[in-house]
């Protein structure tokens, strides 16, 4: 069966117009943001509801599975790994990215696809990776069911990218994303509807990083997680 994509709009999301900030929102506590605090609340799994579920579809691919890791990097202050995918990549080049990718048939489950797509991206082996537990289904314009993997990452790991998928290793604040002051709403009309989402621009002394899209569309629905 021949797959046929609908053609992408053209346009530098960078550029989109911000229609809101959601400064009206109260930010996660720092004592909820520590390794024994993130700990306890996975294990007691508050009733909580995503906000966010699936993006406008552009693509008529047959859907498949895929898992990300959202690694939280055990600093004083904890922060989120991410990375920038090389310019080369068939999609989503460039952009802001967890380590991941699609399930392999050999996987025995979301968890293992994120611990071996974040090996292969970033070096990251398994041993310092605890994981918390998963986020729901995250269903991207191009059709990829993303399982969000939540881990904590010991400060002793040693991080090599991957030059083929990744040009850029990086890391945020947890406080930061998750503080809705700092969460920009855009929208852009297209395909006869009207496209939405997050974006949580960074900067640090390397460069600003413009996170958007999925990966921002999962840390929001992370922070709500976190809110439950």
């Amino acid at each position: 069966m021949s797959l046929k994509a609908k053609t992408l709009p053209s346009f530098d999301p960078q550029m989109v117009p911000v229609v809101g900030v959601d400064s009206h929102l109260k930010a996660v506590d720092a004592e909820a943001l520590t390794p024994q605090a993130l700990r306890q609340h996975f294990l007691r799994q508050p009733e909580w509801s995503p906000e966010l579920r699936a993006e406008h579809q552009f693509s008529e691919r047959v859907p498949s599975h895929a898992s990300v890791l959202i690694p939280v990097m055990m600093r004083a202050e904890p922060t989120v790994l991410l990375t920038q995918r090389t310019a080369h990549l068939s999609s989503h080049s460039g952009q802001i990215a967890f380590p991941g990718g699609k399930a392999d048939a050999s996987d025995a489950d979301a968890i293992a696809t994120a611990l071996r797509e974040a090996h292969e991206e970033v070096g990251l082996e398994p041993q310092f990776a605890d994981v918390l537990g998963i986020l729901p289904h995250y269903t991207t314009g191009s059709a990829f069911i993303v399982t969000p993997v939540i881990a904590l990452i010991s400060p002793e790991v040693r991080l090599c990218a991957n030059p083929d998928e990744v040009a850029h290793i990086f890391e945020v604040p947890l406080a930061f994303l998750m503080d809705p002051a700092n969460h920009r709403r855009h929208q852009v009309e297209w395909d006869g509807a009207t496209r939405e989402w997050f974006s949580m621009p960074f900067r640090d002394s390397q460069a600003e990083w413009f996170i958007w899209g999925a990966t921002a569309g999962m840390l929001r629905n992370l922070y709500r997680f976190l809110r439950a």
